[in-house]
């Protein structure tokens, strides 16, 4: 187990690397600066801002200075909120996207998981298809969409929620319905399908001979094993739920990390562009690698992968 775990930290060096390296990059390439606005600043004024930022170096100066900087952990100041460090705004907007996220998650599993069940348990009955028709609506309709629709009846029609804010504990329901919706139909799908698959079993069989009720044979001796794609689903799920988030966030005004990105990203703020894209690079690097060793416990033969 600790050579399966060394050779994915090792993996996770050079994609860094490439991630950084590509934002970096890019986002300097983009049109505009981050003293670019509707206020025009003299050329005496500007130019002792980007000196007090290092952006009048060499632009692959400020490449390697600001990976010794990252490095040793500093990811310097925001330049559009001024007066702040850029850990110090993701210490801040995260815990919120945090929450969005895991609210999804237990919407996505609460939904996904009991829907494939029973769809692959009562696969020949008609209302079979009517529960995975019901999972498939977050595919079919993406969050920019269905956010606004959830808006429009429970919000402004039924008002039974507030149309934006996190102050209450009902401010959480659209926000994790949207964003969990999605993932419940690809959690749906393989629960369903890995269920399909462990029915088929021998063993499965030699429980039904020995009498045992089909609800103890789904329950005690199908489930784990029929889960087992759903765990390798974990990882890149609960990554896309915290970055997906960013478009919800923005949809119900959430104070989280995905408002400051994208206003970060418009006001061209590099150094809280390129922090907060390295903080979720190490965070989904860091859940794949969670998946990864419960996939290694429930099947030991993939440590060798």
């Amino acid at each position: 187990m600790l050579g399966f775990i060394s050779r994915r930290l090792l993996q996770a060096i050079p994609t860094l690397f490439v991630i950084a390296t590509l934002t970096f990059f890019l986002i300097r390439l983009a049109p505009g600066g981050p003293f670019d606005g509707e206020v025009e600043i003299p050329d005496e004024v500007r130019e002792r801002i980007e000196a007090h930022y290092g952006l009048d170096r060499p632009i692959i100066v400020q490449y390697f200075s600001y990976l010794g900087n990252a490095l040793r952990g500093n990811l310097g100041p925001s330049t559009l909120q001024v007066g702040w460090d850029v850990h110090e705004l993701i210490a801040q907007g995260f815990p919120v996207s945090l929450e969005l996220g895991l609210w999804a998650m237990v919407v996505a599993f609460a939904i996904g998981i009991p829907v494939g069940i029973l769809a692959a348990v009562y696969r020949h009955r008609s209302y079979a298809h009517w529960l995975m028709g019901f999972a498939m609506i977050g595919v079919c309709l993406p969050s920019f969409v269905f956010g606004p629709l959830l808006l429009l009846v429970f919000s402004s029609y039924l008002g039974f929620f507030n149309p934006l804010g996190w102050e209450h504990a009902s401010d959480r329901v659209l926000p994790a319905l949207t964003l969990g919706m999605f993932f419940a139909a690809y959690i749906a799908r393989l629960a369903r399908s890995g269920m399909l698959e462990v029915l088929q079993q021998d063993y499965i069989r030699t429980a039904r001979a020995k009498g045992l009720s089909e609800r103890i044979i789904i329950i005690r001796h199908a489930t784990r094993t029929a889960l087992y794609p759903v765990v390798a689903f974990l990882g890149p799920a609960f990554a896309g739920v915290i970055s997906g988030s960013f478009v919800v966030e923005s949809i119900f005004f959430i104070p989280g990390l995905g408002t400051f990105f994208v206003n970060a990203a418009l006001n061209r703020d590099y150094t809280l562009v390129l922090g907060t894209v390295l903080f979720y690079a190490v965070l989904i690097l860091s859940l794949n690698l969670l998946a990864d060793l419960i996939q290694a416990w429930l099947q030991p033969k993939t440590r060798d992968v």
